[in-house]
């Protein structure tokens, strides 16, 4: 049975514009994809959301997982903050893997992002969960929580944004995706 490790953001003290937090909002996207996941027999680990990041990576590294998702929102900087919009899906440039999936989540994810053309396949070194995971791994950025629009999507789209990263996950491993029953 394929087994994924699920890191929604630990990051609290990330705010939303309209209330709650990153850490929130995330970890109910992660808590949706678990029925469409088991549905799918596909076998998963979360991170412990108390943690750092540095301790979740460990309890990544600490077994042998097909893929890593990381699942985090975005915010602009101070100078902008509130007008960016968009969704990134960043990946380790040397990892063809991690391209691949990168690359089967922008597909899912398209269709029901609001504005489908501002989705962006992002290579980067810089990211934690990227380059110091064993395993395959991916990191989206779901769209801006300093974002009214983009806020208020995230908050009415929990179930689609989980099934589009579910479905992903089926994909990338190749397994059949079911609906849970």
């Amino acid at each position: 049975m394929p087994k994924i490790f699920l890191s929604p953001s630990a990051q609290e003290f990330n705010r939303y514009v309209d209330g709650g937090t990153e850490e929130y909002y995330m970890n109910l996207v992660a808590d949706a994809m678990e029925p469409y996941l088991n549905a799918s027999g596909i076998d998963f680990v979360r991170n412990d959301r108390g943690k750092t990041l540095s301790q979740i990576i460990n309890d990544a590294n600490a077994q042998d997982y097909d893929l890593h998702l990381a699942i985090h929102s975005n915010a602009s900087p101070e100078s902008s903050f509130g007008q960016n919009t968009g969704v990134q899906i960043y990946y380790y440039p040397t990892s063809q893997k991690g391209k691949r999936f990168a690359n089967i989540i922008f597909g899912n994810y398209s269709p029901i992002y609001r504005e489908p053309g501002n989705i962006k396949l992002v290579p980067t070194t810089s990211l934690a969960e990227l380059k110091r995971t064993k395993a395959p791994a991916v990191l989206i950025e779901t769209a801006f929580h300093d974002n009214v629009d983009d806020a208020r999507w995230i908050r009415d789209n929990i179930d689609n944004i989980a099934r589009a990263l579910s479905k992903s996950v089926a994909d990338y491993l190749g397994v059949e995706f079911k609906e849970p029953q």
